[in-house]
């Protein structure tokens, strides 16, 4: 009985004990995450960002050239084979492989069409060849008759009026059917040479049109026009071209090949904030890949006009920042995260953004440690602090949030509120002034 009763008692003590040690614990831990300390030194104001690497510079890879006075009509072409993306070639490795179907086609029908009009022509200079043979010996015969007619005429000048008379005529018709056979031969020379002519044309059109077939066939097979590193190419929508997706005259690349050498972070900005960048701001960077690694660039490119991403309402603005120096890491498509440095103030007064309260009449103010309800005059602010232009000094212990008591606290610092009004009224002046702009 004894035994257990001790046993029980010591197993209280060691639980007040535990008690005892976990409220201090608490407390402490309670001082910390409820008092902030006004702190003194360099405030930065930046807006941060994420992005993707995309290279400064990069060299198409292309399908064949469809247009460029070619008479060829050519729509989407299929991409029948890709080496995986990443990978890295050397100037005339094999990188795609187009689908030939549809091409192959028209070169099969255009030759065919090739083919009978030689033949056709073939035919025609046989035919007209053997018709202006004809006509040919026709007027040569015709001459003789003419020449027979004279004959008989001459002889006839001793004979009857009748007969002279008959023998002129005779002369007179075989002369106009020579005119006749004559006429009708330049006519049938003059036809001929019109169809041969035209049936050249369409041979040599055509004949062209099959050479043109086979040349951009020949480009189906795609090389690398220079070395590097193969990325896909994206579409409009943001996915990239892979098996099974199409180029067009208009747009024939297939991937790139960048220039690791000079890299740049793409981002997009808020409407809202994007009249704070400017080109030149310094950005530090990170990469998702490498945490441990620091980067440093400088903004080189902001839009301007802005646009929707997809599966979102809002307005964004693209900004292109360049990273300094060159890194062999890093590769196109890595995520970053950039953060703009908009401005930068080395001797500020600053302290944690909820810190600060703000009562009926918009009097801002913050509750120290001491027990004064201190009216402040707030500066400029980041994400996770304000400036403090009057009323703090460096190393005041604030309260984060509203202590239990606020009304227990003394009002200090009446003398910044005319501070606070004007700094209002110059505010409510440019914004005024904003809203007469747009």
């Amino acid at each position: 009985m004894k035994k257990s009763y001790l046993i029980t008692s010591i197993v209280i003590v060691a639980a007040v004990l535990l008690l005892i040690v976990f409220n201090k614990f608490t407390s402490k831990r309670g001082d910390i995450i409820q008092f902030a300390e006004a702190k003194y030194g360099e405030f930065e104001i930046a807006i941060s960002a994420t992005g993707e690497l995309i290279a400064e510079k990069s060299v198409d890879i292309k399908g064949p050239e469809f247009a460029q006075g070619r008479d060829i009509r050519a729509n989407m072409v299929k991409i029948q084979d890709l080496i995986p993306e990443g990978t890295l070639v050397k100037e005339g490795d094999y990188i795609a492989t187009l689908d030939k179907t549809e091409l192959a086609n028209t070169l099969k029908d255009e030759s065919e069409r090739l083919t009978t009009l030689r033949s056709n022509l073939e035919m025609k200079l046989l035919d007209t060849a053997y018709v202006m043979t004809g006509l040919r010996d026709r007027i040569k015969n015709q001459k003789y008759v003419v020449q027979e007619a004279a004959m008989t005429l001459r002889n006839s000048q001793y004979e009857a009026p009748t007969v002279i008379r008959q023998a002129e005529i005779e002369l007179d018709k075989s002369q106009r059917v020579l005119e006749q056979r004559q006429r009708s031969y330049t006519k049938v020379l003059a036809q001929g040479r019109t169809d041969i002519f035209n049936q050249n044309y369409w041979i040599s059109k055509i004949d062209r049109r099959v050479k043109d077939i086979e040349e951009v066939l020949a480009g189906f097979t795609v090389t690398a026009p220079a070395s590097g590193m193969v990325i896909y190419k994206k579409e409009w929508t943001g996915t990239k071209r892979k098996v099974g997706s199409s180029i067009n005259p208009i747009d024939r690349v297939i991937a790139t090949l960048p220039d690791l050498t000079t890299m740049l972070s793409k981002t997009f900005i808020s409407e809202i904030e994007i009249s704070k960048i400017k080109i030149g701001q310094k950005v530090n960077i990170t990469i998702d890949a490498f945490p441990k690694k620091a980067f440093s660039g400088y903004v080189s490119f902001v839009a301007n006009i802005g646009e929707k991403l997809p599966n979102t309402d809002d307005k964004v603005f693209e900004v292109q920042i360049k990273i300094d120096g060159s890194d062999p890491a890093l590769r196109p498509a890595m995520t970053t995260g950039n953060k703009i440095m908009i401005k930068a103030f080395k001797n500020a007064v600053y302290i944690p953004i909820e810190c600060v309260q703000a009562g009926v009449d918009s009097i801002t103010y913050v509750f120290t440690k001491n027990g004064n309800k201190q009216i402040v005059l707030p500066g400029e602010s980041n994400e996770k602090n304000v400036i403090i232009e009057k009323g703090l000094a460096p190393g005041t212990m604030l309260y984060l949030d509203n202590p239990e008591k606020p009304e227990s606290f003394r009002l200090t610092g009446d003398e910044i509120i005319p501070f606070i009004k004007l700094q209002k009224k110059v505010l409510k002046a440019e914004m005024d002034k904003y809203r007469t702009k747009t």
